[in-house]
This record gives structure tokens, sequence and C-alpha cells, in this order.
């Protein structure tokens, strides 16, 4: 029997493909295995560090979680119960077999969509990666497990509280989206962009401020690991994989190592495809009082009508 390749060379040939996104011939005679070999390699060790990281880098929080990642929204996005920022980007990949046109986007090329809830700080809280590229944000957040405990309130969430610097009824704390999302009690998208007042102009570049984090989190996640910069030319079982991978070494990289802001200013990946959904009455005034709260004193800052 030949010796089994050792976990380092297997977790360097993982690293290498990740970073560089070069392709398995190159893998194949950069380390003297089989392409057969390399690719087999790159699925199950992107298995194993899902597997390891996952609880480590991005477990599910837990209440007193979800007031910390709200404290440091308001801090430095200066939305208030904001508890993270969540968006779609597609993912290149070649066309998997059988498939038709399940995973043929409306920018006319094939792709997995990579949903993600970030922090502040931008690292992915959660993720879920695989829908269909043909698939809409909304129609995703509505099939994934995190979509699902959010409808059915299983994310442990703090009980609504008072508006910072005022006496008004407790508010529900939001997610913020963009315009792909249905309005809903604990997820907050823009208001249409036709005929606004000045206040929901605000409102909505006030939103964008604090939806910008998950953006320049898929500008990190792509800059550090190279091969999402390419169609990814795998399986799409591996392909899911790798992603999963990048994810979870991506938050485990930002916690040690920060990210440069050149890096989260640009990234590859396309938006999914927006669709026209409407909210329920409830948020519909919970948007309404948020509009009224940041243009009021406690809640306006000094630029924001120079901004819109």
């Amino acid at each position: 029997m030949r010796d089994s390749i050792p976990p380092v060379e297997r977790l360097v040939i993982t690293l290498r493909y990740l970073a560089t996104g070069q392709s398995l011939a190159s893998l194949q005679f950069a380390f003297l295995i089989g392409k057969s070999t390399a690719s087999m390699v790159v699925r199950e060790t992107c298995a194993d560090i899902w597997n390891v990281l996952h609880p480590i880098v991005m477990a599910k929080p837990q209440k007193e979680d979800w007031l910390e990642i709200a404290e440091h929204f308001y801090k430095s996005c200066n939305f208030p119960n904001c508890l993270g920022a969540i968006d779609g980007k597609h993912i290149r990949i070649k066309k998997p077999a059988g498939s038709g046109s399940q995973f043929f986007n409306y920018k006319k090329y094939f792709s997995l969509v990579l949903l993600a809830v970030c922090d502040s700080n931008y690292r992915f809280r959660y993720i879920d990666v695989g829908s269909y590229g043909s698939s809409s944000d909304s129609a995703v957040l509505g099939h994934s497990a995190f979509g699902r405990m959010l409808l059915n309130n299983e994310l442990d969430l703090p009980p609504p509280q008072t508006l910072p610097g005022t006496t008004s009824p407790p508010m529900p704390f939001v997610f913020v989206g963009d315009e792909a999302f249905a309005l809903m009690e604990h997820l907050m998208r823009p208001y249409s962009s036709r005929g606004l007042s000045i206040a929901r102009r605000v409102f909505n570049y006030r939103l964008t401020r604090a939806r910008q984090v998950v953006e320049c989190s898929f500008g990190i996640l792509v800059n550090k690991w190279r091969f999402l910069h390419t169609p990814i030319h795998l399986q799409l079982d591996t392909a899911i994989a790798a992603v999963k991978a990048a994810c979870v070494l991506h938050n485990f990289v930002r916690e040690r190592d920060g990210f440069n802001f050149e890096d989260s200013l640009s990234h590859c990946l396309e938006n999914t495809h927006p669709c026209g959904v409407r909210g329920s009455t409830h948020s519909a005034a919970v948007r309404e009082h948020l509009t009224a709260f940041f243009m009021s004193p406690h809640g306006a800052l000094p630029w924001q009508l120079e901004a819109i």
C-alpha cells in the first residue's frame, strides 16, 4: 500500500486552492498527486474545516450575544436595535450535470447562492450555501434554516426595547436587508425609491449605512480567498463545501488578523435578482416608527440631510 497523504499536506493543498484559486491540474503537478486525489483532498478537508470551526467561530448567538451585536451596530452604524445585515450573492460555478436551468441566473451564467447574515465586525453569523442561482433573495431566505427560525421566533432574540433617548413603546430587534427581501417585524427593507419624502429618504440612507457591512464582508471574503474570483470548476457538493469552509476561515482570520479596508471596496460576486415583496401592517408600522426616530433630535445625524 502507498503511504497516505499526511493531514498537514492535505491542509496545505486545500488552503493553497482556497487562497489562490489554482486549478486541480496545477495542484496535481505542485504536490505530485493525482487530479482526482486533489479533488478528494479538497472536498474532505473543506468538510473537516467546516465541522471543526463552525461551532467555534459561527456558533448560534444567544440572547446576550444578540444584545452585544446590537450595541456594536448602534455605535458603528447608528442604527438602533439592529442584529445584523443580510444579503445574498451569486457564486459562479460550472453547470451541474442534469440541473437544467435551475442554476442559471438572470446575469446569464451558472451560480449558486450564498446567503449571509453579518454583524458590524464583518463576521458571518449565519450562512446558507447551495440554493439555485435562479432563486431570489426572498425565496432563498424562506427556504433557509435561518429564515425558518426567524419566522418561527426560534432565534432567541432579545425582547423589544425602547429606542435610545426615547420613552416611546418598545421596538423589536431587526435585521436589515435590501429591496429583495420581504418587510417583516424582524427584517427591515428600504422604501420604494419613487416619490419619497425627506424622512423616508433619510431612513433609506440610514438603513444602507447599516446594510453595507455585509457588502464589505463579501469583499473581504473574496479578496482573501481568491478561488471565488473565478468560476468554481468542482462538483456541486465540493463547491458548496469549499464556500462554507471559506466562510468559517473568514471568521477565524477576522478574529485574529483583522482586515484592510481597501480589500472590502470591491468584489466579483453579483447581487441576487430582486423581486417585489410586501410586508405586513405591523412591520410597516415598525419601519415608520424608525423613520420618525431618525428625524428626531435623539436619532438624527448631523450629516444625514446632506447625504441624501
